[in-house]
């Protein structure tokens, strides 16, 4: 192959386990030697000798309403995308709760020569990082580590500059009573999610004492919330909600209010729904990067990544 390509055996070497540190025409012409003479890498071999299963672990979540459990769906596409482009395979597994969670983390490992985990729902005081830290296990979480910022490396998106985004719209479209419906206190993305419309709104010397509500998520839920906020003698016109779940919920109480929500879900697009877009297979990318660094040697919680969401606007906002 390196005579085909016309470069060193190091250079196919790379390609084949680092391809991220090959300039890309190089990349290109080494794959196109493999695909012209059929190579197939020897998984078992390439294992004794690098000391590495190139598998990676990752759970997946009960789809719960359909709606927003598309978003780790299309997460979990963009991970395996980007981590076969880095000569990795991810394998999916299921746990009920962070406890249960650790135990399979144990089974797994006893089972399988696991390189890593890729770790989602990231919460105060997450018991399945320490776990893992004390067990030398290496892994990236998409989430913050929120009491702890710097503990170790992860990807999130900033949750408080898709909501402050989402009031500014509603404030530029005339909107002075704005109310937040997103989940009870103690989440660290809702927290953050509701973070970001209370400081738009004082920042615009807007007052949002009384006009948020919290409650799981869920269509239901979101109609609840709304229905008790439109009740209010000064009701609110116009909704900021904390998942697209929710905002479809805020909908169905009706009203004529405006509604935006958050994850820019299929059913958000089917309907016409105004949302924030989260960067999933960005984030996807950069996970599957910090990762293989720190299999490459680079110690972990060296780096974090913080990504910008984006406001879709459609006809609801």
């Amino acid at each position: 192959m390196a005579h085909h390509a016309r470069v060193s055996r190091q250079t196919v070497s790379n390609v084949l386990n680092s391809p991220h540190i090959v300039r890309e025409e190089t990349r290109r012409r080494v794959e196109e030697a493999i695909a012209a003479l059929g190579y197939r890498a020897n998984q078992a071999a390439r294992q004794m000798r690098t000391g590495r299963s190139h598998l990676l672990a990752v759970r997946i979540e009960p789809t719960r309403d359909g709606i927003n459990g598309s978003v780790l769906d299309r997460f979990l596409h963009g991970l395996t995308f980007a981590a076969a482009a880095a000569g990795y395979r991810v394998m999916l597994y299921t746990a009920d709760g962070d406890g249960d969670e650790i135990k399979t983390f144990d089974d797994l490992l006893a089972s399988y020569d696991l390189d890593g985990f890729v770790l989602t729902g990231t919460d105060h005081g997450d018991v399945r990082t320490f776990w893992l830290a004390e067990h030398g296990v290496p892994f990236v979480t998409f989430g913050r580590p929120w009491d702890a910022p710097e503990r170790h490396s992860w990807v999130d998106v900033d949750n408080a500059a898709g909501t402050a985004q989402a009031t500014r719209r509603l404030i530029e479209t005339g909107h002075r009573r704005i109310g937040f419906i997103g989940w009870p206190a103690g989440s660290g993305v809702g927290d953050d999610r509701r973070d970001g419309w209370q400081r738009t709104m004082k920042a615009h010397d807007l007052d949002p004492a009384g006009l948020d509500r919290g409650a799981d998520d869920g269509i239901p839920q979101g109609a609840e919330c709304a229905r008790d906020l439109l009740a209010m003698p000064d009701a609110p016109t116009a909704f900021v909600c904390a998942s697209d779940s929710l905002a479809l919920g805020a909908l169905r109480a009706g009203g004529g209010s405006a509604v935006i929500g958050f994850d820019d879900t299929p059913v958000a697009q089917a309907i016409g729904l105004t949302s924030v877009s989260q960067p999933l297979p960005d984030a996807a990318a950069r996970c599957i990067d910090l990762l293989t660094d720190h299999l490459d040697g680079d110690p972990v919680g060296t780096t974090q990544v913080l990504l910008q969401p984006s406001l879709v606007v459609r006809t609801t906002a």
